[in-house]
């Protein structure tokens, strides 16, 4: 037996078969609730080690992004979620590493200061 379509009925199931597929894509992203779950203990993280002190902007924009993952996941755009979440996470990390970083300069600065007084007492002693 020989189908025939005519270019309408190719055309309306053409556009039927991608509004499909659009479909399927959407609804096939799980919600990325562990993702979020990371992203939320990165943010925390990166507060108990003081990155608000020392890296408030990138804390701000992971808080931010964080706090719109939240609403996306409630809404259901769960493609956006995960994407925000992900960049909270990197944010965060970003502001843990500055800190750190920040935190073991002043460390170092401490030290070199304390050798350079303990020289100078012992040049002192020495005179």
């Amino acid at each position: 037996m020989k189908h025939v379509f005519n270019g309408k009925t190719y055309q309306t199931l053409c556009g039927i078969g991608i509004v499909a597929v659009a479909i399927v894509s959407c609804t096939s992203i799980p919600p990325p609730t562990e993702q979020l779950a990371v992203s939320k203990m990165a943010v925390s993280n990166a507060t108990i080690v003081g990155a608000n002190e020392y890296a408030s902007e990138d804390m701000r924009a992971a808080q931010d992004k964080l706090d719109r993952a939240v609403k996306a996941m409630n809404a259901e755009d769960y493609k956006n979620a995960l994407t925000l979440a992900e960049q909270a996470q990197v944010d965060a990390q970003l502001a843990t590493a500055k800190t750190r970083a920040a935190k073991a300069e002043k460390a170092a600065n401490i030290v070199v200061e304390d050798s350079r007084v303990l020289q100078k007492e012992l040049e002192r002693k020495q005179q």
